[in-house]
């Protein structure tokens, strides 16, 4: 009696369908395919960098607003009229948020080189008062010619940035380029967002027949890990600007609102953001002083924070979903910035999302291959 034969193993879950052998050959194409695709970027961004950034910055808008655009053209709406929709309503967000902060900080920047004299002469009797120790004479004059010497350099050079901004806006040549380069982006992101499903459905056009599946399911891995962090961070971002935002109003800091939008959504670059919140919250109690309960609140909102999004907030909204280590970041944005610049600041989270599921699909198909198994004991 012959023993039956054992059913042929089933195919691991990520194949999709495919042979071993003809899913690793394609994870290895798609893998290479796009190595070579982001080499390519790097040189036309080499080569265009002026035409690039506008694209790219229409991409990454087109991008952030899709989901909402298909939630509103899931109810029923047209996808230009959804699209429209939310372009009034960001264009409407932004132009107010612009002309809240832009006097905002007008206003606070007229007041800094008579905040600079006035302390070059007030923080050494201030120390000698309040810690009663005597400071030398020597520090005192540095004091007050450090004070003197950025309240000139103040003053100075706003009539100039008041001279290059008029120079600009009658210079025809140059206004037209930044009003250009203004619209550019609005009106490429809105063809890119209403034609967003056309786009994606022409590069699946492209990918062969048997391979599309398996590659469709590589390129919504990466989709999943950067719209995962990109998403989440900008809940977590809105969240600690609320709490920003409260706990330098209660220090009666002017600027309150403005320092915790940045501190909080500053977020997406890791340390960067609380790092310059902490700077620009103790330049706002310098410039409205009341006394050393607003350092003892600007502390505790800081560092109070801090703990509740490392235990509370990121935890919950963001979980491990993101894949993405802050190390990794740091380093992504500071190479792409040493290379390409501004333009490498808007590719580094991206380019890295993608490049750790590349790296994820290669070091997996390795592991499944007969030089990585060769010495494993056979039972």
């Amino acid at each position: 009696m012959t023993e039956p034969v054992p059913p042929p193993p089933e195919l691991p879950p990520d194949n999709c369908g495919l042979p071993e052998a003809e899913a690793r050959r394609i994870d290895f194409y798609w893998a290479g395919g796009v190595v070579a695709s982001m080499a390519l970027l790097f040189i036309a961004v080499s080569l265009v960098r002026g035409v690039a950034i506008p694209v790219f910055l229409a991409l990454a808008l087109a991008y952030a607003l899709n989901p909402i655009v298909t939630f509103g053209a899931a109810q029923g709406l047209s996808r230009t009229a959804a699209t429209a929709i939310v372009f009034v309503v960001f264009s409407l967000l932004v132009y107010g948020a612009a002309l809240y902060i832009i006097p905002l900080f007008s206003e606070q920047a007229e007041k800094l080189p008579g905040f600079f004299k006035a302390a070059s002469v007030q923080v050494v009797p201030w120390v000698e008062t309040n810690f009663n120790v005597s400071v030398p004479g020597l520090i005192r004059e540095r004091t007050e010619d450090l004070g003197n010497q950025a309240s000139l350099l103040l003053s100075q050079n706003a009539p100039t940035a008041a001279k290059l901004v008029g120079s600009i806006a009658t210079n025809t040549a140059a206004l037209i380029f930044i009003l250009v380069a203004v619209l550019v982006v609005p009106v490429l992101g809105f063809f890119f967002l209403a034609d967003y499903p056309k786009l994606v459905a022409l590069g699946k056009s492209l990918i062969p027949l048997r391979a599309v599946t398996l590659v469709s399911r590589r390129f919504s891995e990466a989709d999943d890990v950067l719209s995962n962090f990109v998403r989440g961070q900008l809940t977590v971002g809105a969240i600690l600007s609320v709490i920003y935002s409260v706990g330098l109003s209660i220090a009666r800091i002017e600027t309150a609102i403005v320092i915790g939008l940045i501190a909080g959504f500053g977020t997406l670059f890791p340390y960067v953001g609380p790092g310059l919140g902490v700077c620009l919250a103790l330049v706002g109690v310098a410039l409205s002083w009341y006394g050393p309960w607003q350092l003892v609140v600007v502390a505790v909102t800081f560092l109070g924070t801090a703990v509740l999004e490392g235990l509370v907030i990121t935890p919950r909204v963001v979980g491990k979903k993101v894949g993405l280590p802050p190390v990794a970041i740091i380093i992504a944005i500071l190479a792409f910035a040493e290379v390409f610049g501004f333009v490498g600041v808007l590719l580094a989270v991206p380019l890295t999302a993608v490049l750790k599921v590349v790296l994820r699909v290669v070091i997996t198909r390795y592991r499944r291959t007969q030089v990585y198994l060769a010495g494993t004991p056979t039972a």
